[in-house]
């Protein structure tokens, strides 16, 4: 047990008036005294007791508090001075007894977390009102604040849900109950990361571990389960915006870790103003002390400004994009037709050509086609060759194809193939980076046997093993497809071949009108960012585009049409500082918040140990 504190009562008119030594048991919720930290830090503020706002205990405290003297001015509240043993950084005793907090507050940290999750929600494409993701941040963080762990899971967990219910509504397509079962699982990792901060709150500059813990929880959720799932990255919410550019400096991992930075500052803000009888500084803190956080919220982005980021090279090519368009709608998107998705966009490729011929469009240097633009095999059917030939040969330049070829007689690959319009096909990449359930069916035997739908997946596909540059005329473009454009170390493998621009062939049929296209063209314009790259992306419904390597959308398509179009985009070869270091910046932060777990948990034990409660 610490040594207790003792001191006589002031007397006098002018006198704070001595604390009651009425017994915790007496009070509920009521907290004893603050030991005070060290006036020169500006962060510590930290929860009561161990990790409960006020009212979260009700129990019998095991002493009394005890009024110590004055320090300062009459007017001006006593300050205690830490007892031998006692930790730096700000404690109060831990009353014991269960957890009870009183109705109200209970309340409002619910209502805070679905706020929360409704305003990262709108930081998302369509809406893409990217200023939300901070202010979700604060709120969630506000409603984690203090919490025991296990109430801060539920509460993690709600706000996950909320955020992600409409977050990922595009998975509708396939099926309600797909859309519920993805949203429970990936809610839970939510739900542990808020769990572990709730002993992060006690520690001096939580926000900083808080954002690094944040970072840890997605990119556990880029790995598991069955290859991860890293949509939905507040990185990705951030496609053009005052935090974009830190995405040259550390990825979207940085990007990430910088929205809750200034969210979670910003909720520092509100609970030391909101709860200052709280917090381990007392309420007297001037009023420089409590605009800090807030300062420090708006100068994270205002950071971008000297974020380096390579400039032109004076190089251009001319690419041209075809958009066919599909007949059908949803999980039958290709309709009933043979190869009607192939005639769709060989019939665009030569209206493409005829536009050159007349003029109204500059002549490309290639040309890019959709991920499956071809529904049939060119290298098994003679129709399907004989037709992508004839088309390459009317437009005249090398042309990217995005075919699903068979692999053996069980298996295929999605690829993307160079037609030459003399040699025919050529170099090809296999898409790395599989859609489970889309692609390729895990746990096939119980999955097959139980959903019907499961069947629909066919032949299974297998991922490729190599990056996607493939020389096409004047440039070696990077290949990328479609759901894996979410995923940092594919994008980063391909540009560090030194292709250049990035090329994203896409499907979205099944998804079309749904907030599945703009969050993927949002997924595109980070990667030009990040690494100094133009992109363009060709879908077979929309949307088709053009981001410049300052993540600018140039051109776009409307979905659900067929449109083409010829764009002049820069040939850029330099790295940035992010394409060159990979995902250290992202291991480290990450470690840092796990870290930060750690030292909070020892720390606790160890005060609970020397007040003889441990």
């Amino acid at each position: 047990m610490a040594k207790e504190r003792t001191g006589l009562p002031p007397t006098g008119g002018d006198s704070p008036r001595p604390r009651p030594t009425t017994p915790a048991s007496a009070r509920t919720g009521a907290v004893t005294d603050v030991v005070s930290p060290d006036p020169a830090d500006t962060m510590s503020d930290a929860p009561p007791g161990s990790d409960a706002l006020p009212g979260d205990r009700a129990g019998t405290a095991s002493e009394p508090p005890a009024s110590t003297p004055p320090s300062g001015s009459p007017a001006e509240p006593a300050e205690s001075t830490p007892t031998p043993g006692s930790s730096a950084e700000g404690a109060v005793r831990r009353p014991e007894g269960p957890a009870r907090e009183p109705a109200l507050v209970l309340l409002a940290r619910v209502v805070a977390a679905a706020a929360g999750g409704v305003l990262l929600y709108l930081a998302f494409p369509p809406l893409g009102w990217w200023i939300t993701a901070p202010l979700g941040i604060t709120l969630v963080v506000a409603s984690l604040y203090g919490a025991r762990p296990r109430r801060a899971a539920w509460l993690g967990y709600l706000a996950a849900a909320v955020f992600l219910v409409p977050t990922l509504s595009w998975v509708r397509t396939i099926g309600d109950d797909v859309w519920a079962m993805l949203v429970a699982v990936e809610s839970l990792f939510y739900a542990g990361m808020a769990a572990l901060a709730a002993p992060v709150f006690r520690l001096r500059w939580w926000p900083l571990w808080f954002a690094g813990l944040w970072l840890a929880m997605e990119w556990a959720r880029g790995l598991v389960p069955i290859g991860g799932f890293p949509w939905a990255r507040l990185a990705f919410s951030q496609g053009e915006s005052a935090y974009t550019r830190f995405a040259a400096l550390g990825g979207a991992p940085l990007v990430s870790f910088a929205v809750v930075l200034s969210g979670a500052l910003l909720a520092h803000a509100v609970v030391s103003h909101l709860l200052p009888a709280y917090a381990a500084r007392p309420a007297r803190a001037g009023a420089a002390r409590k605009v800090a956080p807030v300062a420090l919220a708006v100068a994270v982005p205002a950071l971008t400004l000297a974020v380096p980021h390579p400039g032109d090279e004076g190089r251009t090519v001319n690419v041209g994009i075809v958009q066919g368009n599909v007949p059908g709608r949803g999980m039958y998107a290709l309709g009933d037709e043979p190869a009607v998705v192939l005639k769709n966009h060989s019939a665009e490729t030569e209206r493409l050509a005829a536009a050159v011929r007349a003029g109204r469009l500059p002549r490309p240097d290639l040309v890019v086609l959709p991920e499956n633009s071809t529904d049939i095999d060119p290298y098994r059917d003679a129709f399907a060759r004989a037709t992508i030939d004839a088309s390459v040969k009317a437009v005249g330049v090398p042309t990217l194809v995005g075919a699903v070829v068979a692999i053996g007689d069980t298996e295929r690959a999605t690829r993307s193939l160079v037609w030459d319009p003399v040699t025919g096909p050529g170099a090809h990449y296999d898409k790395q980076n599989l859609v489970p359930f889309g692609e390729y069916t895990p746990f096939k035997d119980i999955v097959l046997a139980l959903w019907d739908r499961a069947s629909l997946v066919g032949r299974q596909s297998v991922p490729g093993t190599r990056p996607g540059d493939l020389k096409m005329g004047p440039v070696t473009v990077g290949a990328v497809n479609c759901y894996e454009v979410a995923y940092d170390g594919t994008v980063r493998g391909t540009v560090r071949t030194g292709a250049s621009p990035i090329v994203v062939q896409t499907n979205n049929a099944s998804y079309a009108l749904s907030n599945l296209p703009p969050q993927q063209l949002a997924m595109s314009q980070i990667r030009a960012v990040e690494h100094n790259r133009a992109v363009v992306t060709a879908a077979t419904t929309g949307i088709s585009a053009y981001v410049t390597p300052d993540g600018k959308v140039s051109w776009r398509t409307r979905e659900l049409v067929a449109d083409m179009n010829v764009v002049t985009v820069p040939v850029r070869t330099r790295e940035t500082i992010a394409t060159r270091v990979g995902a250290l910046p992202e291991w480290a932060l990450a470690l840092m918040g796990v870290a930060a777990v750690g030292v909070a948990v020892w720390r606790g034990r160890r005060q609970g140990d020397r007040t003889g409660k441990g």
